[in-house]
């Protein structure tokens, strides 16, 4: 197997499992706004299609696809444990948050600020361990069109994450969830405050 393949094969493993999780989830006390959602949501889809899909290099491609590095197997391999690793953080969170977590923007029945195990280190391990599968994948295929992809993935989860505080905030209460904002960074563990 090519690390390619067994990064396709990563993805594909993550996803089923995160749709057969997703009902493991607690009742919804109140939803959030779902037109703003819906649009992060397709930026963030649009760039992990990209990414995913649309951006393999081929022998004499150009522009966008035309490989801009080559990876050396073993770098290779590594990337694909840096995906294995992404995944990882997402299940470490999801399980963590338990009958809290949601697809969608909402709060569940008895929601509460959660601010240990992965939550203690960034505010969005979930778009954390993405992001870092992502950014393992777009190494690996090194073309501009995989580049892009990740851009756009990026600020898509970015403004999400950006939308799920505020509506948390409004719902939980501004001083409880300021005072997480302010120790715990938003998605680079250890970085300086963002947001």
């Amino acid at each position: 197997m090519a690390p390619i393949q067994a990064i396709y094969w990563l993805w594909n493993a993550w996803v089923v499992s995160w749709v057969i999780a997703a009902l493991w989830s607690g009742r919804t006390a109140v939803r959030g706004p779902r037109w703003s959602q819906f649009w992060r949501d397709v930026l963030a889809m649009s760039g992990a299609a990209i990414l995913i899909g649309f951006s393999a290099p081929f022998p004499g491609s150009r522009g966008l696809l035309a490989p801009l590095w080559r990876t050396p197997t073993s770098m290779a391999w590594g990337l694909v444990a840096l995906t294995a690793t992404g995944f990882a953080i997402c299940w470490w969170a999801r399980l963590h948050l338990g009958q809290l977590w949601s697809g969608v923007t909402s709060r569940k029945a008895d929601h509460r600020i959660v601010d240990t195990g992965p939550y203690r280190l960034v505010r969005h391990p979930i778009y954390t361990g993405l992001l870092t599968a992502l950014l393992a994948m777009a190494l690996l295929k090194g073309t501009g069109a995989a580049i892009l992809g990740l851009a756009v993935a990026a600020a898509g989860l970015t403004l999400r994450a950006r939308l799920e505080e505020q509506f948390l905030r409004a719902e939980l209460g501004p001083e409880a969830y300021d005072a997480y904002s302010r120790r715990t960074p938003m998605l680079l563990p250890f970085a300086p405050r963002i947001g």
